[in-house]
């Protein structure tokens, strides 16, 4: 039981009266009530509780099904993350506003209202950011979110202390131009499930098929909700169902649709349905190696800097130090954690699995950006600034060659990346191949089998990192160390002089770190005073000779 407890994060759904040996299915009354005396007293050594699903009748007497969940502290509580996706005007954040403040819609967005962030949204009633919101339920499955008198607001604190599980709805853009804000949330904030909403008067139009075909991607579990049937005709709703079910058992997505109907196929669809995410502690030296994800960033009046994320795995303490990282140079800076919010409430330690928020001490907001870590010393982090991944293109107009840039979305990290080379000549629509991707801007903290998003326009791929390329230096490989820039346009006198002489031993030894930008020639990008070597290859080694050259000769002139 602990171990399907461990596996269901927290909890599961047990099944009294049904046996493993093929027999008959059912109880009589007196074992029933022996048996479930049995699982009660299980469930107070693993400090359980034992929440009544369903009774039903079988060949050979009862079966129950009861919820088995894991009891947490006064100030815990169980985390599900869902991300809400589907096409413009598929009632996304009507939904979200309609279960969690609990009033129905009046027809005029009165529900969608209070979960949008900005006064465009509003105005346009087209959700354009990533918006959060949550549904608590407490230690017997019933809803504990009470909206307050003045406004409507939700108080999000007392909603975590009444709840032993938080299900947090994220909100996302349904309209194409909103793309990229869409993947950063289904990557960044990590979500356990996909809802896949679907109009029934619409059918599958615009963004659906895009959105699902990222969600199997990723590899998040779908399930699919079908609204507006109310004002529907029951034709054009059956021909919406149809086309789904064939969509969802097509070569590309191979799922086995369940329709859900009543409380019995509520059951049945959760027992058969989990997330592959799992976040366990991985103990290292007795004490957990932890590893957090940052995802917005934002200064408090009277706090400071305040960072959220989502935390992968290990555990995080009030006044922890903590590696935060990388910065452009790929170093990463000890930092103490100040104070620790989950959902608005203040807590002393958050663990894998969780988003939370951190207050930092004495550090500056322009030196933070979304796509940095924050990890534990323990684990001696290295940027990278070039991999190798294995990607599927999913579409392309033309063909993707060597030098290709387009945005990849991997986990929080949202950054353009050069295509450097791959085992085939060209890429199209449908194939499969290893690609050496480069950063352009700043290395970032990655691991292998980290699935990523490579997306430019109307261009889609996806893939899984395979190979970390760590870099010797801190520089990236395309740029050239500044202080050599500077000193040779000062010193043009004294490379005149001393030229000859620097030419001899003691430039090689300092052209070796612009090695790698000369070595690759025409994919550097840069300066202006670098693409007149571009331009003529020939000469392209001299340049940069003399130009290391130059404080060799300052060097020895001072």
């Amino acid at each position: 039981l602990r171990d399907r407890m461990d596996e269901g994060s927290g909890e599961t759904i047990y099944v009294v009266g049904m046996g493993s040996d093929g027999g008959d299915w059912g109880l009589n009354e007196s074992d029933m009530e022996a048996s479930v005396a049995t699982v009660r007293s299980l469930c107070e050594q693993l400090d359980a509780d034992l929440i009544p699903l369903r009774d039903r009748s079988e060949a050979a007497g009862l079966v129950r099904d009861y919820l088995i969940r894991r009891r947490v502290g006064e100030l815990d509580f169980l985390e599900v993350r869902v991300a809400v996706v589907g096409n413009v005007d598929a009632g996304k954040s009507t939904l979200l506003g309609v279960l969690t403040h609990g009033e129905l819609d009046n027809g005029r967005g009165f529900a969608r209202q209070k979960l949008f962030r900005h006064k465009h949204e509003m105005e346009s009633g087209r959700t354009s950011s990533v918006g959060n919101d949550i549904l608590g339920f407490d230690q017997e499955g019933q809803v504990v979110n009470k909206p307050d008198s003045h406004g409507g607001s939700l108080d999000w604190t007392k909603i975590c202390e009444k709840s032993s599980k938080v299900i947090t709805f994220i909100d996302l853009a349904g309209h194409e131009k909103y793309l990229k804000t869409t993947v950063f949330g289904m990557t960044g904030h990590l979500p356990d499930f996909c809802m896949l909403m679907v109009g029934s008067n619409a059918g599958i139009v615009g963004m659906t098929k895009e959105h699902l075909g990222l969600a199997l991607a990723l590899n998040v579990p779908v399930f699919v909700v079908v609204t507006k049937i109310d004002m529907c005709p029951a034709n054009i709703l059956q021909e919406t169902l149809k086309l789904l079910q064939r969509l969802l058992k097509s070569p590309g997505c191979r799922k086995i649709p369940v329709l859900v109907q009543n409380k019995d196929d509520v059951i049945v669809a959760a027992s058969n349905f989990s997330s592959e995410r799992k976040h366990g502690p991985d103990v290292l030296q007795g004490r957990s190696a932890c590893r957090a994800v940052l995802m917005f960033i934002f200064i408090l009046q009277g706090v400071g800097t305040v960072v959220s994320g989502t935390t992968l795995r290990g555990l995080i303490r009030l006044n922890d130090t903590m590696l935060l990282g990388p910065d452009p140079l790929g170093s990463f800076i000890p930092i103490a954690v100040k104070s620790i919010h989950r959902k608005r409430m203040p807590v002393k330690e958050v663990r894998g699995g969780q988003t939370a928020s951190f207050a930092l001490k004495k550090i500056k907001r322009s030196s933070i950006r979304k796509g940095m870590v924050m990890v534990s010393p323990k684990l001696n982090p290295q940027a990278t600034w070039e991999f190798e991944a294995e990607i599927l293109v999913l579409h392309h107009p033309t063909t993707i060659s060597p030098r290709y840039q387009a945005m990849v979305h991997c986990g929080s990290i949202r950054q353009t990346a050069t295509i450097l080379s791959m085992n085939r000549d060209c890429l199209r629509t449908g194939d499969k191949a290893s690609v050496h991707f480069r950063f352009i801007k700043t290395p970032e903290y990655l691991h292998c089998d980290q699935r990523l998003v490579f997306r430019e326009g109307r261009t889609k791929a996806v893939g899984t990192i395979t190979k970390l390329l760590q870099s010797t230096n801190n520089m990236p490989s395309n740029s050239k160390p500044p202080q050599i820039k500077m000193q040779s346009t000062k010193k043009t006198a004294a490379r005149k002089e001393d030229g000859a002489a620097a030419t001899g031993d003691e430039a090689p030894t300092i052209a070796q770190p612009s090695g790698p930008s000369t070595s690759q020639g025409p994919k550097s990008g840069g300066g202006g005073r670098r693409r007149g070597g571009q331009r003529h290859k020939g000469k392209g080694q001299n340049s940069s000779t003399n130009l290391a050259a130059a404080p060799s000769s300052s060097a020895t002139g001072n």
